[in-house]
């Protein structure tokens, strides 16, 4: 029998299944609209395939832009692969889904914040660091969120 349901690692899998998705679209389609994104990504990550002088400017981590110009957007099972401009020069970047920390539309204000689950973490952490938490949709930029307590909806 079952422990319980691990909604944590269910939502984490469904926020990046969103982005693997929006990229996949915008790899078939272009950018709609004022859509644009910003993806930050462990640069030590297995499987990162960048140019060595990106990984010594960015040794753990990298934020790229997929807005005005980029070319060659693939989207893969397990990872996307994108030509950027690094001071005019392109440059090709292969990241895996699972190196992703953060996608962001700010045109929309949504965006997702991803931590390794447990299982990753595990086999990638140091013997002293912290556990991290599962993934977890960004607050909109105008602060609208609201905590409800359910106590009001309850039958006493």
């Amino acid at each position: 029998m079952a422990k319980g349901i691990n909604y944590r690692q269910l939502m984490h899998k469904a926020f990046r299944q969103v982005m693997v998705d929006v990229l996949a679209q915008v790899a078939r389609e272009g950018l709609p609209g004022q859509h644009h994104f910003f993806i930050t990504f462990d640069t030590t990550h297995p499987g990162v395939d960048m140019p060595g002088h990106l990984r010594a400017r960015y040794p753990e981590e990298m934020t790229i832009v997929l807005q005005e110009w980029f070319e060659d957007l693939a989207v893969m099972k397990d990872r996307f692969s994108v030509t950027l401009s690094f001071g005019n020069v392109p440059e090709s970047v292969v990241v895996p889904f699972d190196a992703v920390k953060t996608f962001v539309d700010p045109s929309v204000e949504i965006g997702f914040k991803f931590e390794e689950v447990a299982e990753e973490a595990e086999a990638r952490k140091a013997p002293d660091a912290p556990a991290p938490e599962p993934a977890a949709p960004l607050a909109p930029a105008s602060g609208a969120a609201e905590v409800v307590s359910l106590d009001k909806f309850r039958k006493h």
